[in-house]
């Protein structure tokens, strides 16, 4: 299904528009070699317009309208970190389909003629000049599918060797109930704001009182209720940062059933009491959680390895010919599923993650 969407979304319809005048390439130039393998100024020219077109579409209204010149890190823009991130990209396909015998990956009859036709509707669903200035040859597109699709089923394949193996106490969660008294109130206008340190240590002596009563009542939630107090809940291990990593060091700390006392920081004081040493759910997650991480980390490393020794060459001059300032590129057409196969850079996770509204969240 990941691999039918990601041609969807290749063969949907692109909006592009020149901005400046657009450098000049020939499609057999060759922007980088790695091992008796060409890269050619066409085939990264259209994948690095399929990326920015992801970009334009979905991650322009969080990063602005100017964003490839803005700082994506110290004294790198987001088109530097980008472009990087891309060439990477195709250099690993590149190694990836070299190592296919070695992990018996092919592309099945059905692979084949999706791609046929996601390139046939791309070349029907874009004018010719617009292609053009993507380097949407036919040629072109059909490399550029076939070189994504085994990339994804040679990841497949090399995460499959991940051990998947993980014991309750490597990946144990903890319980706990808790309540805040935080140092900050919201005004008329729905903004944070700090209180004075008056209100501080009223709030303080209101958090000592709560945790006084807590340690001697039976049900926490319970008695936070009949104090008009909230009790939130929560999972845990060492490495948890949320809600407060103080409060988290305090509360690794104790049995089941025992209440922390007043943990002050920064930004306020919490109360907590451990609810179980394993909560099963949370545990669970955190065993599928582990696994991924192994999965991407053999991945990561199996290409890694590779890279160190796939004899790797970039002729910058080409290269730098391509430009994302020159031309504007946005999908027409949105997948259900716009993330489903973007290309993994940290940029692009970021801007997903704001993109979804993520933040920090009370429970890990």
């Amino acid at each position: 299904m990941k691999r039918k969407i990601l041609m969807l979304a290749i063969a949907g319809a692109l909006t592009v528009a020149s901005l400046t005048g657009c450098s000049s390439f020939k499609a057999e130039d060759v922007v980088a070699t790695v091992g008796d393998k060409e890269i050619t100024a066409e085939v990264a020219n259209f994948y690095a317009r399929y990326v920015q077109a992801q970009y334009e579409t979905y991650y322009s209204a969080y990063l602005g309208e100017d964003m490839w010149n803005s700082e994506a890190s110290e004294g790198k823009s987001y088109e530097e970190s980008v472009k990087t991130s891309v060439l990477e990209n195709l250099e690993d396909m590149i190694l990836l389909e070299k190592h296919m015998d070695e992990y018996e990956v092919t592309l099945s009859d059905e692979e084949k003629k999706m791609i046929e036709d996601a390139a046939k509707e791309f070349g029907e669903a874009n004018a010719l000049e617009d292609k053009e200035k993507v380097s949407g040859s036919d040629k072109a597109v059909k490399r550029v599918m076939t070189l994504m699709v085994i990339q994804q089923k040679m990841q497949d394949a090399i995460q499959a060797g991940a051990d998947t193996e993980v014991s309750d106490e490597e990946a144990a969660q903890k319980g706990m109930q808790y309540v805040s008294f935080l140092y900050s109130n919201t005004d008329e206008d729905g903004k944070t704001v700090d209180m004075t340190d008056e209100e501080k240590e009223e709030t303080k002596k209101k958090a000592e009182k709560f945790a006084k009563g807590a340690k001697d009542a039976k049900d926490f939630e319970a008695y936070a209720k009949e104090q008009e107090l909230e009790a939130k809940k929560a999972t845990f291990d060492s490495e948890t940062t949320s809600p407060s990593e103080d409060l988290i060091k305090a509360a690794d700390k104790l049995k089941e059933g025992e209440v922390t006392g007043v943990i002050e920081t920064d930004a306020g004081c919490y109360v907590a009491k451990v609810t179980t040493m394993l909560d099963r759910e949370a545990t669970d997650a955190r065993k599928d959680t582990i696994v991924s991480e192994r999965k991407q980390e053999l991945y990561t490393d199996t290409c890694k390895k590779w890279r160190e020794d796939g004899d790797i060459s970039v002729h910058d001059d080409v290269w730098e010919k391509i430009s994302f300032k020159d031309v504007k590129v946005t999908m027409k057409e949105e997948v259900s599923d716009p993330y489903a196969n973007e290309v993994q850079t940290d940029d692009v996770a970021e801007a997903k993650e704001e993109a979804e509204g993520g933040g920090d969240t009370e429970e890990k």
